[in-house]
C-alpha cells in the first residue's frame, strides 16, 4: 500500500519502510510525526475521498535534519557594473515511513 502526502510545497508517495526528506520542521531525532494522506494507492486501486482519508495516517520516525545541495547563483545588469553572488542550501528533514493506516 502506497500513500501520496503532501510536505510544503510538494507532494511524495511513500510506502512503507521508504525514507523521504521533508522540509524543515522543528522536531527532533527519534520523534515520531503523523501525516495526513492526500490519497492512497492499493494496486489499482486509488482512494482520493476526503471521507475515507478522514481516519487514514501515515506515521513517520524522524532520522535527522540533512542539508540539501549547495544553489550558486549570480545576477548582473549589462552596461551597469551591477553583478551580485548568492548562494542558498536547504534544510530538510528525514523521516521514514513506518506504518500506513486506513
Amino acid at each position: 500500500m502506497d500513500a501520496i502526502i503532501s510536505t510544503g510545497s510538494h507532494q511524495e508517495r511513500v510506502r512503507e519502510g521508504t525514507e523521504v526528506l521533508l522540509d524543515r520542521a522543528p522536531l527532533a531525532e527519534g520523534e515520531t510525526v503523523t501525516l495526513r494522506p492526500l490519497a492512497i494507492v492499493e494496486g489499482d486501486a486509488i482512494t482520493v475521498d476526503e471521507a475515507a482519508l478522514a481516519t487514514a495516517s501515515v506515521e513517520a520516525v524522524v532520522l535527522g535534519s540533512v542539508k540539501g545541495p549547495k544553489i550558486r547563483g549570480f545576477t548582473y545588469k549589462a552596461k551597469a557594473n551591477e553583478r551580485r553572488r548568492f548562494g542558498h542550501r536547504q534544510q530538510y528533514l528525514r523521516v521514514r515511513v513506518t506504518a500506513i493506516t486506513r
